[in-house]
């Protein structure tokens, strides 16, 4: 298990955008993530009027658990931590609205395919052992540094 103190070492996200509270198991070889988040009302995203988290927020739950997921690769390969950006989300099925505020979500992924930097994972995110989000996610790594002339 990685707690959220190792987790900002290999994903950029700080402050009320980090939203993963910890990595349960990854698998390198299997380019698979499972990661979780309490929802409080902390969430950037807390919606207080519904005591929860909207539902289609769940993509940016399950970009952060790839990012953590790239993260953790690269760190094997000593590369610092990179930004990247949600450039489409497809099939996407949601079974309710709000994710309540005290739930614990487990967000899973796994790698379908890359053309670096652009790569692409299936992902869920189940509530007490039910999934109510899955779709695919496509996401972009972003060379951060700046280029001297």
């Amino acid at each position: 298990m990685i707690e959220k103190e190792e987790l900002l070492t290999v994903i950029p996200h700080r402050g009320k955008m980090m939203m993963l509270d910890r990595i349960i198991d990854y698998n390198l070889a299997e380019k698979s993530i499972k990661a979780e988040y309490d929802i409080t009302e902390n969430c950037l995203f807390y919606d207080t009027q519904c005591e929860g988290v909207p539902s289609w927020v769940g993509f940016e739950f399950i970009a952060q658990a790839i990012s953590a997921f790239i993260g953790l690769r690269d760190r094997e390969n000593g590369i610092p931590p990179k930004k990247g950006y949600i450039l489409g989300v497809t099939f996407m099925n949601i079974s309710l609205p709000f994710l309540k505020k005290n739930s614990i979500i487990l967000i899973n992924s796994k790698e379908l395919d890359n053309v670096h930097p652009v790569y692409v994972f299936d992902g869920g995110i189940s509530v007490k052992g039910k999934e109510v989000l899955s779709g695919k996610i496509t996401v972009m790594e972003i060379d951060d540094e700046k280029k001297g002339n």
